[in-house]
């Protein structure tokens, strides 16, 4: 499609602005965790590196990490796990309700945060409490696993497309069993699409705060609920400035690697 050049200058425009708007006000969370003033205050009175070494030696700080590395991990296996099996039934076999199956994978990630966190905290309520489970970790994770899914059943979906079944045919043609033609040939094929899709779900669930506020349990605090309890907090401006700059590289970095493995896997 040809354009004026009046017309392309106007999309550029609305590519910078738009951009902008998303990535200004990060650029001003980093600079402000350099900022030598105790308070959100802009433009910074001075830089340093104090509040970097402050956040690290919180023992809140280290603690609401750790939890969101468990929740992340836990959730992401589950996701690995779910959305695989799911991605090669909707893929591989044709039955009744397929298209519903689908729409149901996919509609946790399309619902609003708040309706999931309210389903899921009513359902843990229901179900676990009377068997003295109550919302913890497990029930974080399990709360992250319901979004997970759908990233890495996306990703091996749209692999076990572009892959076809021709392959895995050959391989059985040659003698080998279902699970040695999956070991040998499907898997090699689709790994880069399960680290892209498990790179995805971790960062997902890395940043989750909406879900995870009804999820969680007395003392159950993950990286983003601890800067929203702490945001406010006397003096502790600069640590949350600190933990919110150190969230956002540790969010952009799976997604970035994500992003690369998807990209080089398409080429080939």
């Amino acid at each position: 499609m040809n354009l004026s050049r009046p017309a392309r200058l106007a999309l550029r425009l609305a590519l910078v602005l738009g951009l902008g708007v998303i990535y200004v006000p990060l650029g001003v969370v980093l600079l402000n965790s350099f900022n030598s003033d105790r308070t959100f205050a802009w433009p910074p009175a001075g830089f340093t590196t104090r509040w970097w070494g402050a956040a690290w030696n919180s023992a809140g700080v280290r603690d609401a990490l750790w939890t969101s590395v468990q929740a992340g991990l836990g959730a992401t296996a589950i996701a690995l796990v779910l959305g695989t099996m799911a991605a090669f039934a909707v893929q591989r076999y044709r039955f009744f309700g397929r298209d519903t199956v689908s729409l149901l994978i996919v509609l946790p990630i399309a619902l609003p945060g708040i309706v999931t966190g309210i389903a899921l905290n009513n359902a843990f309520r229901t179900i676990l409490e009377p068997f003295g489970v109550g919302l913890g970790l497990f029930t974080v994770i399990v709360g992250h696993a319901t979004f997970c899914v759908v990233t890495v059943h996306n990703n091996v979906l749209a692999r076990l497309r572009r892959m076809g079944a021709g392959a895995e045919e050959a391989s059985a043609d040659l003698g080998a069993d279902t699970f040695t033609t999956f070991r040998l040939v499907t898997f090699p094929m689709m790994r880069s699409a399960l680290l892209a899709g498990g790179l995805l779900a971790f960062a997902l669930s890395f940043d989750e705060i909406i879900v995870t506020t009804f999820t969680a349990g007395a003392g159950v605090r993950t990286l983003p609920i601890w800067i929203f309890e702490n945001l406010f907090r006397p003096n502790q401006a600069p640590v949350v400035n600190v933990v919110a700059a150190a969230l956002i590289v540790l969010s952009v970095v799976p997604i970035y690697l994500a992003q690369r493995l998807s990209g080089t896997a398409s080429t080939h």
